[in-house]
């Protein structure tokens, strides 16, 4: 599939993928996600960034940020990345790669797009038949939006607490947002995702382009119309 440069945006939410290299694991026990989560937070704190959701499978993570700054992003991952790789090596006495490359990511819309990412992010292991409901996987801020725990790392975005006046309000309503059917085309979020393209309406992609200076609409697939001729 191919994948467009990528766009990062100050004040915009960003969905972000990074898997194992050659799809293997990155956490082998509860003592290694713990370490990641701490090391995210630290270094969320120093590059100003907000983490609104994320979900920490065997072999890749989701993360859902907003930057702050420009180059934020980039600067975060490549950091948490080095760092957990280099201490996930030495734990595990192991050599080389632990990341698949770069990791990939998709300007998310704000509006009618960034609870839906959520959701996509927290049912994760639901989608692999690891749990039956989100908030039985511990590795996620499913708990945390439904009002099972407190977990420091999320910043809460402002639609999310437009979902109600109160914490009660507003953890019911995403609990049972969370365990509706999915509206949103899982695909759809996984193709812009690996294709590094927006999540968003035709109006927000066709803004964003214009901005970009480049074309970040899908590419339609199939070989290119060509008319038949008209005979003389």
């Amino acid at each position: 599939m191919a994948r467009t440069a990528r766009l990062a945006v100050p004040g915009y939410p960003h969905h972000l993928i990074q898997r194992g290299n050659n799809r293997q694991a990155i956490f082998v026990d509860q003592h290694d996600r713990l370490r990641y989560l701490g090391m995210l937070r630290e270094v969320l704190r120093e590059q100003g960034v907000a983490l609104h959701a994320y979900v920490l499978m065997d072999n890749h993570v989701h993360l859902l940020l907003t930057p702050g700054e420009g180059g934020a992003l980039s600067r975060l991952m490549q950091r948490q990345g080095t760092w957990y790789a280099g201490w996930f090596n030495h734990r595990h006495a192991r050599t080389g790669a632990l990341w698949e490359g770069r990791f990939r990511s998709s300007l998310v819309e704000t509006d009618g797009y960034l609870l839906a990412c959520m959701r996509y992010v927290e049912r994760n292991p639901v989608r692999a038949g690891m749990v039956e409901i989100p908030e039985d996987f511990r590795w996620s801020s499913a708990r945390h939006h439904t009002g099972m725990a407190v977990d420091p790392l999320i910043t809460d975005h402002a639609l999310y607490w437009a979902l109600g006046n109160t914490p009660f309000e507003r953890e019911a309503a995403y609990r049972r947002f969370l365990m509706e059917s999915l509206s949103e085309d899982p695909d759809r979020m996984n193709r812009t995702l690996m294709s590094g393209r927006p999540l968003g309406s035709a109006l927000f992609l066709e803004r964003m382009s214009e901005s970009a200076g480049r074309s970040l609409q899908p590419v339609k697939r199939g070989r290119p119309f060509k008319p038949k001729p008209v005979p003389n």
